[in-house]
């Protein structure tokens, strides 16, 4: 995917193993990769202090709720790709989120970010 190609993207992921495959799916497309995070106090620093044009973002981070990193995000307008095992997501605020379930290809990882940076988009053009 083309449009992927120097996008740097912030990683979410508490489980090393899938945070190594998903940093190696997203050097693959061509993006760079922020992170992985492995905590929310890591990944909330990374949000705060790094340019991000997205975010793959693991929704249970070591028993926490991904919440305050996503609105951390949400807050800069930084698209979000939530990926999962547990089914649907709802975050506090009402954040639009797009969804990808566990245990995910590349292909899908590339369409969700796809979704989510369009969404994102559409969403600012629309504002």
């Amino acid at each position: 995917m083309p449009w992927l190609k120097g996008k740097r993207i912030l990683v979410v992921e508490d489980e090393a193993l899938i945070a190594v495959m998903v940093e190696d799916m997203l050097s693959e497309l061509g993006s760079t990769v922020v992170g992985p995070a492995a905590t929310i106090e890591q990944a909330l620093a990374l949000a705060r202090s790094e340019d991000i044009d997205g975010a793959v973002l693991d929704v249970n981070v070591r028993g926490e709720r991904i919440d305050p990193v996503a609105e951390a995000l949400a807050g800069r307008g930084v698209p979000m790709l939530f990926a999962t095992g547990y089914g649907e997501v709802r975050l506090a605020s009402g954040v639009p989120v797009t969804v990808i379930d566990k245990p995910y290809t590349q292909e899908k990882l590339a369409r969700g970010l796809a979704s989510a940076m369009s969404a994102a988009q559409l969403r600012r053009n629309t504002a």
